[in-house]
């Protein structure tokens, strides 16, 4: 079980495709005991994005580490740029796009949790891919 001290390694998280992206959780009741949000690193590649969703019982916070992506919330476009941060409230659809010719990071963290994780995330858009890999390039289930 994780503790308080627990330190969570950016190449050790999960990397999840499956929605667009690489996302990974850093944070979560399972990697770093958090009891109430998880938190993790979205990496999209020119022209790549995480398509569209929403969370019923969470709401979103973005903070933008680099590049100039554009969150599309309730289908409006709002630019971003490194250094700026926004807050996506609880079922607001929204989506993650990198329409520049750089890489976009941008760390998110999601709060309260839902029930159940399945409960978490709802999708409206039909996901680019559905791959999900290890760190050591093994399919997760």
């Amino acid at each position: 079980m994780p503790t308080m001290d627990t330190v969570i390694d950016f190449s050790d998280a999960v990397v999840n495709t499956k929605r667009g992206g690489e996302i990974r959780i850093l944070l979560s009741p399972k990697s770093g005991g958090s009891s109430t949000g998880l938190m993790g690193v979205v990496t999209l590649a020119p022209g790549e994005f995480v398509s569209e969703h929403y969370h019923p019982y969470s709401e979103e916070h973005l903070y933008v580490m680099s590049g100039r992506p554009v969150l599309r919330i309730e289908g409006s476009p709002v630019p971003l740029a490194p250094r700026q941060a926004i807050l996506v409230p609880k079922g607001i659809r929204h989506r993650l796009e990198n329409p520049s010719s750089d890489p976009v990071e941008v760390v998110f963290h999601l709060c309260p949790l839902a029930p159940a994780p399945e409960l978490g995330h709802v999708d409206t858009e039909e996901p680019p891919g559905s791959r999900a890999t290890r760190p050591d390039g093994e399919p997760t289930r």
